[in-house]
């Protein structure tokens, strides 16, 4: 019997996940500066506001396939507003999907298909069900760096144009240490 090494490792605590069948992409404040309402204050367009990790290893056609990620987000403002991730809802609505908080403190926004919105705290060790017909939105909301992992189906799909269309109707500002959300 041959022994092979993991594709991909997660170094849960303290790093990222790595491997050879391992996709990283990056999100610097250009591309979703439009999203923010203090857009117009910016400066460092450059400077990166988050980084997804994803393992991605079965056929994406079969059902029952998962898909691992990791999201990496820093501590930073656009103005007052807290950075937060694009957000999404899934393509194929009946696919759910797990959030498990592993470092630093932050929100998970959801918004239902009708609008209504409310939050969850993400913390080190908080777990997250996410139905497949919420949108949802991860929030930074403290002085260090938030990481969340994920799980899902490889058929679940992304709908940013969906959140595009009907953008989340709550803003998490932070005001002298204070989280406030709008």
């Amino acid at each position: 019997m041959k022994i092979m090494e993991p594709s991909a490792v997660h170094d849960f605590y303290s790093g990222v996940i790595t491997g050879t069948a391992v996709k990283m992409g990056t999100k610097r404040l250009r591309d979703i500066v439009g999203a923010y309402s203090e857009a117009g204050e910016v400066e460092d367009l450059d400077r990166v506001m988050y980084e997804v990790y994803s393992f991605e290893n079965g056929d994406p056609a079969r059902a029952g396939n998962l898909n691992w990620g990791l999201t990496v987000m820093y501590p930073e403002l656009v103005g007052e507003e807290c950075n937060f991730t694009r957000g999404h809802v899934h393509a194929d609505r009946s696919c759910a999907e797990i959030y498990f908080g592993l470092a630093g403190q932050g929100l998970l926004l959801f918004m239902d298909q009708d609008g209504g919105a409310w939050a969850e705290k993400v913390c080190q060790g908080s777990l997250h069900y996410i139905d497949g017909r919420w949108a949802h939105r991860l929030v930074n909301t403290g002085d260090g760096v938030l990481k969340v992992g994920a799980c899902w189906p490889v058929t679940a799909g992304h709908d940013y144009q969906w959140v595009e269309d009907h953008p989340f109707p709550v803003r998490v500002f932070k005001k002298n240490g204070e989280i406030i959300c709008i």
